[in-house]
């Protein structure tokens, strides 16, 4: 454990601790499993029964949309999952770099800081482009890729996914902060997110809304909640304009670890086209195709998931 660590005492709506990592120009909130209601985090495997794994989240999520597939591996998986700059309990970097690179090199910032890699390295969405990148330029670090509907460059994108592309056009950002506002804003904004991003969003139980609209007031109260939305979008359309040795397709060719490709046929954001092209870009992969699930499987199908990942890594 790194001494720039610190215990953070959670607040309502995040009621686990976690604990800070200072890395280069930023600070992440580092989240482990509980192993059950109210209980207290588990501890690091120190005498490595269980081999480690990062969990990464997408564009405007956190380390809490890993909860139900970490509880699931629990038993096989020595699991942390952190809170990119910007999102969830970490502030944004201090050099403003919210661009897709900016979040490698703070991954990477902090495996290297808590020693723990070689990590099997699970990635959705933003994360799994996050993910991508970082096996390819650190090999060392990365024993496996599980990746989540990864933000690999679709050209053109699903009709869908215009509105989250919409935040990296200049000038809309403030549009869209003029809007009015009411009481009920959150359950609004927070059920549109859902229907977003699941498959079948009416299937959530009440428990799994209210904490749905409770983390989207959280987000919300923070400062600079908007401005790393935004800053993260474009630095997403950005990484897909670019060329050489910096384009995600070319470094998805360089992965030679074992790569589980996870897609859902009613995932909104990124369309299930994109899997045979991720199929032929990694050397070594497997393709799960859920026919229900949308952009975030990991929260919507997890058993299915954790079936695939124990499979890949030989635990099933």
């Amino acid at each position: 454990m790194s001494g720039a660590e610190q215990q953070i005492l959670p607040e309502p709506v995040a009621p686990r601790p976690f604990r800070t990592v200072e890395v280069p120009g930023a600070v992440l909130a580092v989240h482990r499993p509980a192993t059950g209601p109210g209980a207290v985090p588990t501890a690091p495997d120190p005498a490595g029964g269980r081999e480690p794994a990062l969990f990464v989240h997408g564009l405007g999520g956190s380390a809490a949309n890993w909860n139900a597939l970490m509880a699931r591996l629990g038993g096989d998986l020595d699991g942390e999952a952190v809170d990119l700059p910007g999102f969830g309990e970490s502030a944004p970097p201090a050099d403003g770099d919210l661009g897709l690179s900016g979040h490698v090199r703070a991954v990477t910032g902090y495996l290297e800081a808590a020693g723990r890699g070689p990590v099997h390295l699970f990635g959705n969405s933003l994360g799994g482009a996050v993910a991508v990148r970082l096996a390819a330029l650190r090999p060392d670090l990365v024993r496996s890729l599980t990746l989540v509907s990864p933000a690999l460059p679709e050209l053109p994108p699903q009709r869908s996914a215009w509105p989250t592309a919409l935040l990296a056009v200049p000038g809309v950002p403030a549009l869209l902060r003029r809007l009015p506002t009411g009481a009920r804003e959150p359950e609004r904004a927070a059920d549109g997110l859902l229907r977003l991003v699941y498959g079948d969003p009416d299937s959530l139980g009440p428990a799994e809304r209210a904490e749905a609209v409770a983390q989207y007031r959280r987000r919300t109260e923070l400062p600079w909640a908007a401005g790393a939305l935004v800053g993260s979008a474009r630095g997403i359309v950005s990484a897909y304009t670019e060329r050489g040795e910096q384009a995600l397709w070319r470094q998805a060719a360089r992965v030679t670890v074992p790569v589980l490709l996870v897609y859902g046929l009613r995932d909104k954001l990124v369309s299930y086209r994109s899997a045979r092209r991720a199929c032929a870009a990694f050397a070594d992969s497997r393709l799960l195709v859920l026919p229900d699930s949308g952009h975030v499987a990991m929260m919507e199908h997890p058993d299915a998931v954790a079936r695939a990942v124990k499979e890949l890594l030989g635990l099933a």
